[in-house]
């Protein structure tokens, strides 16, 4: 891994920002290969989606729409250690959401005065699981828990067909994952396809697919490759999205305390991911950096995915940063804004007080981030990229909606009709006022006599 070397620099927030490794993201070829694949899935529906998928995931499905006896065979088949793992995941999750639910609230100002907040599940959810290098039922989990948590009515699933499926159906570990959550609208697309679907939804091209294949969602959540990224972006015009999310990244926050083998460890279980996935340590200790460089050496020619873990940790996005003591790691910590931010200090407590940025933070040796992945309950769909500076990872807010609702009565307006009135008319807006003096005076249009109306009415 390459050396950031930030010892004995006083650097400026915009200096410490333009130091963190990121990956060079080139997304003007991906939108120019997504934005013909979006119109096509509007126009030709099913077909179109059909088509994309020989050409992609070189299989072409005959029940795009995943048949429910499909998804119920799948979970008869499922291996029983897994199943297990599954559903123990499932509780746990659960059982974050459902303390996660946000609380309806009301304030009275005043008498006859009072405003109330609703929070409100999205009525219709696409939620996206990804497959390529690796298939994810754990995202299954991820998505869909928190939306059921919310309420949302209606849940649809995409997510890639299986190459070595004959039928198109996808993975059966992902197919047993949605019976085990009760999910039965899942569909054997991915890809840009896939978002194209759930945004525009899609009419039927078969017997089979009926008049209607997909109804449009109000919303697509999920993580997914650069081309899914940049398709969401486009869409996000119209239907709401949760984030464009990057490539995978983990950062470590360690001191001399910490255990090198073990941050080499936590280090290569990120880049595993993908030739992208950035993986970054900040410590003050050239002892601990040298030696994580010694166990890498180890350990990366062990690994299975071995040339993609070495493409990753020697991809520009990776790196050991060496900083003047704890203070600097976490302020370099910070102004990365990892997806994952492992802390492994003698003081973990200290250090998690004063993170500021960060999707989820695993304090302590015994919470890597494979735990966030499939088992600890927390959510592993976080912001990428930096984002965590001002966005949050995928939970139960994520499909829900806050409205606010203003409940006045007569007495409590009128308290206010003459104060509106002359802001509406500082702002040139004065049917704003007309509007609201037209319920206490019998015309609000007489200038010259308006004042003495009001107060007649009493609003003065």
């Amino acid at each position: 891994m390459r050396i950031i070397d930030l010892r004995g620099q006083n650097l400026s927030r915009a200096e410490l920002l333009a130091a963190m490794p990121r990956a060079a993201m080139g997304t003007s070829e991906a939108t120019d290969l997504v934005r013909p694949i979006l119109d096509d899935v509007k126009e030709r529906g099913a077909a179109a989606l059909r088509d994309f998928e020989e050409k992609f995931d070189h299989v072409r499905p005959k029940n795009l729409r995943v048949p429910v006896e499909a998804i119920k065979d799948a979970l008869t088949t499922l291996d029983p250690e897994v199943r297990a793992a599954i559903e123990e995941s499932v509780r746990r999750a659960r059982a974050v959401a459902a303390n996660q639910v946000p609380k309806d609230f009301y304030t009275d100002l005043a008498e006859g005065a009072r405003v109330a907040e609703r929070w409100i599940p999205i009525q219709r959810v696409g939620l996206y699981v990804p497959g390529g290098k690796a298939v994810y039922p754990s995202s299954v989990i991820m998505n869909a828990v928190p939306a059921q948590a919310a309420g949302v009515e209606s849940l649809a699933i995409a997510t890639p067909p299986a190459r070595d499926n004959e039928e198109g159906l996808p993975n059966k570990t992902i197919l047993a994952t949605c019976a085990i959550l009760g999910v039965d609208e899942v569909y054997a697309v991915g890809g840009a396809q896939a978002i194209a679907m759930f945004a525009y939804g899609a009419k039927g091209s078969e017997p089979q697919d009926g008049d209607i294949l997909c109804d449009p969602v109000d919303k697509i959540t999920g993580p997914g490759n650069i081309f899914v990224a940049t398709a969401k972006s486009l869409v996000s015009a119209f239907v709401g999205i949760d984030a464009v999310a990057g490539p995978t990244e983990i950062g470590i926050i360690a001191d001399e305390t910490a255990n090198p083998s073990l941050l080499a460890a936590d280090l290569i279980g990120q880049a595993e991911h993908d030739e992208l996935a950035g993986s970054v340590l900040f410590t003050d200790s050239t002892e601990i950096a040298d030696k994580v460089q010694e166990s890498l050496k180890y350990r990366v020619p062990r690994t299975e995915h071995a040339e993609r873990v070495h493409t990753s940790l020697s991809g520009t996005q990776s790196a050991i940063v060496l900083t003047d003591g704890l203070d600097q790691s976490i302020d370099a910590a910070n102004a990365y804004a990892a997806e994952h931010l492992e802390i492994q200090t003698k003081d973990a407590d200290a250090v998690v007080k004063r993170i500021k940025n960060a999707g989820a933070i695993f304090r302590g040796p015994y919470s890597p981030v494979p735990l966030g992945d499939y088992m600890s309950g927390s959510n592993h769909v976080l912001p990428t990229g930096g984002t965590a500076r001002f966005a949050a990872g995928l939970g139960v807010h994520t499909f829900m909606k806050p409205v606010e609702v203003i409940e006045y009565d007569e007495e409590g307006l009128k308290a206010l009709a003459a104060r509106i009135n002359a802001f509406a008319v500082s702002e040139d807006l004065p049917a704003h006022g007309e509007c609201v003096l037209s319920r206490f005076v019998k015309d609000p249009y007489d200038k010259a006599t308006l004042r003495e109306q009001e107060k007649e009415a009493g609003l003065r």
